[in-house]
């Protein structure tokens, strides 16, 4: 026995079990500071990424104008992005979220930053509920545990104007709840999975990659390894099962699972069209790395760069030195608010823990849902249910076949030529996959007001860029049910026919 272990071993049971969830649940501030600006990137690339549609997503002009979406989901008048309809202040809310972005980034007023991000974040997601996925999901708990965790403790201006040495190691209620948040979403993943038969059998993931509007070339190509696919899908259940011991193993074993998680969502990146999410999920896997890790990371960071680094936070002490400072009563008013919020911190970690426990218990049937729904939410719907408990045995796509005043037929959908119903190039199917996720979502939703409406923008979209106007349309659905080894049949389901003209 080393000195260390009897020394441990000499010590009271309560302070070797504290430690021992200390090491397990607590984080490494270098691995905070790594999410922190991680997550301003990831805010950065998600808004620069729906800029390219903020007309037809999220203005009245869209696809999605706010009368159309209220009836079917109710909370967006809860958000700030509803409250006009005009693409100017969508564009300004979206400017106004990129600074905070920034400001995250770099570390500056860090739990400030963190918790306007995450309002305008969730307020964005409601402006348009049917274009999320559950990347968006994990982002917002990211952010939310965020605010409760010293994300600028390390490689940031607060820490450049924070006095004394900084903290090493984070561990309480709040690393606690981040790292179970985080495991929470494979586990419950893994346990949807296991209750389906495609993925015990080992063809889930060859009908993953069958999804057209999914795959990506790589996908695509890997299609024709059938024996390989089978063993990605067995590994992958089996990985997903194995998410607990993110929290529960320590060292060498804990690094290479993390790092085996991030390969899977290499893997999921360069073959399949899933927006962040892979990011996303790589992210919020820095937390389970340990120091040893880190202390090879900041090893390996240039001393060139160290010392930018240095100069510009000195630059920006000297600046704040320089700004009036309030009036001492002010101060200790600020402080005394501070310590009031590091004492409610436990607290507020303690219940959001409980609650994410609760959610996913009843998500996965193992606890009744309340009678009443709280806030209109359906508890018994995971957001981490993705390709789960099976991934969809049907592939499709929009036509919308028109004509316009001069007796031409169109297809206002992709502005090309009428499609006779075969399936279009990968990229062609939708303009984004925010676009997918909304029009999949407006297939099977039985919303005739959002039909309305997306055929109402068609029509104005095509009237805006052409002199030959389109005077009705028809907008239909194509489906294509997955045989894996076979011909695959199209059936074309009609929606609605639309008048553009009054």
């Amino acid at each position: 026995m080393s000195q260390t272990d009897r020394a441990s071993a000499g010590r009271p049971r309560r302070a070797r079990l504290a430690d021992a969830l200390g090491a397990r649940f607590g984080v490494d501030a270098r691995a905070l500071a790594a999410l922190r600006i991680s997550l301003g990137l990831l805010l950065l690339a998600d808004l620069l990424l729906r800029a390219r549609h903020l007309r037809a997503l999220y203005t009245d002009a869209g696809l999605a104008p706010r009368a159309a979406l209220a009836g079917q989901y109710p909370a967006i008048r809860y958000s700030i992005h509803a409250l006009s309809g005009a693409a100017w202040f969508q564009v300004l809310l979206f400017l106004l979220a990129g600074l905070l972005a920034l400001t995250l980034l770099v570390g500056y007023r860090t739990r400030t930053a963190t918790a306007l991000s995450l309002i305008l974040l969730v307020s964005l997601h409601l402006r348009n509920p049917a274009a999320m996925n559950g990347g968006d999901a994990l982002l917002r708990r990211l952010l939310l545990w965020g605010t409760l965790l010293p994300l600028g403790e390390r490689w940031s201006f607060d820490a450049r104007r924070r006095e004394g040495a900084p903290r090493r190691w984070v561990a309480g209620l709040a690393s606690a709840g981040l790292l179970t948040q985080v495991v929470l979403v494979y586990a419950v993943n893994a346990a949807l999975k296991h209750r389906g038969e495609l993925w015990l059998r080992g063809d889930a993931v060859r009908y993953v990659f069958s999804l057209q509007q999914f795959s990506l070339g790589l996908g695509d190509a890997l299609t024709a390894f059938p024996a390989l696919l089978r063993a990605f899908d067995w590994v992958w259940l089996a990985l997903v099962s194995l998410a607990p011991l993110l929290v529960l193993s320590r060292g060498r074993f804990r690094t290479g699972l993390t790092l085996a998680f991030a390969a899977a969502h290499v893997g999921m990146l360069a073959t399949l069209r899933l927006g962040l999410f892979p990011l996303i999920s790589l992210a919020a896997l820095l937390v389970f790395l340990p120091s040893p890790a880190w202390d090879r990371v900041e090893a390996a960071i240039p001393a060139s760069l160290t010392r930018a680094a240095a100069r510009a936070g000195d630059r920006f002490r000297a600046v704040g030195a320089g700004v009036r400072r309030p009036p001492p009563t002010v101060r200790r008013s600020l402080s005394a608010v501070r310590r009031a919020g590091r004492r409610l911190v436990p607290v507020v970690a303690a219940t959001l823990l409980t609650l994410a426990l609760v959610w996913n218990a009843v998500a996965l049937g193992a606890v009744p849902p309340p009678e009443e729904e709280p806030g209109g939410l359906d508890l018994t719907r995971s957001p981490w249910s993705m390709f789960a408990p099976t991934p969809a045995a049907v592939d499709g796509w929009y036509v919308a076949p028109g004509e316009l005043e001069s007796g031409e037929r169109v297809d206002a959908f992709y502005r090309s030529a009428p499609l006779a119903g075969e399936r279009p190039e990968t990229r062609a199917m939708y303009p984004s996959v925010r676009w997918r996720k909304y029009l999949v979502e407006l297939r099977y939703s039985g919303d005739e007001a959002r039909r309305r409406a997306f055929a109402s923008y068609l029509c104005a979209r095509w009237n805006r860029t052409h002199e030959d106007d389109l005077e009705r349309l028809t907008v239909s659905y194509v489906e294509q049910p997955t045989r894996l080894d076979g011909p695959e049949p199209t059936r074309r389901v009609e929606l609605l026919r639309h008048e553009c003209r009054g």
